[in-house]
């Protein structure tokens, strides 16, 4: 909870282009009310843009399905990478170490990246985001 706070932090100064995908506010809606609106104060507090699923996106993750990078009853998981990937973000950034970051996943995501012609995407847990005050002020100099 430390570091994903400290990364709020540096999302708010805009350090980063934040997506976030409608499938991930389907999620957030599923939750109790009070931890819906707690999420949705937090997103009130960055900028983002929202990415939407469609067919593409769909198509994608059933390759995820097929390739065996992940199990059906992981679809969501798959679209959110779909997503990422077909909005062109760099990184995506997940504490769902179970699914998404780990190395049979990132692997997998590189063989269908490669082979569908899209730009790499590297897969982080949030706390590999976070950068130190001191390490900014020296990119400065």
């Amino acid at each position: 909870m430390k570091d994903t706070l400290k990364l709020w932090e540096i999302l708010k100064k805009g350090r980063y282009e934040v997506c976030i995908s409608n499938i991930v506010m389907n999620e957030i809606q599923e939750c109790s009310e009070e931890k819906l609106h707690r999420l949705l104060d937090y997103l009130n507090q960055i900028d983002y843009t929202m990415v939407k699923a469609d067919e593409d996106t769909v198509e994608l993750a059933g390759k995820f399905i097929d390739f065996g990078i992940l199990r059906q009853k992981s679809f969501d998981d798959c679209q959110h990478i779909a997503a990422a990937i077909l909005a062109g973000c760099d990184i995506i950034s997940s504490w769902n170490f179970k699914h998404i970051v780990n190395v049979k996943t990132a692997r997998g995501v590189k063989t269908i990246t490669t082979l569908e012609g899209y730009k790499d995407l590297m897969i982080y847990p949030p706390s590999a985001l976070l950068v130190e005050e001191d390490e900014e002020d020296d990119d400065d100099e």
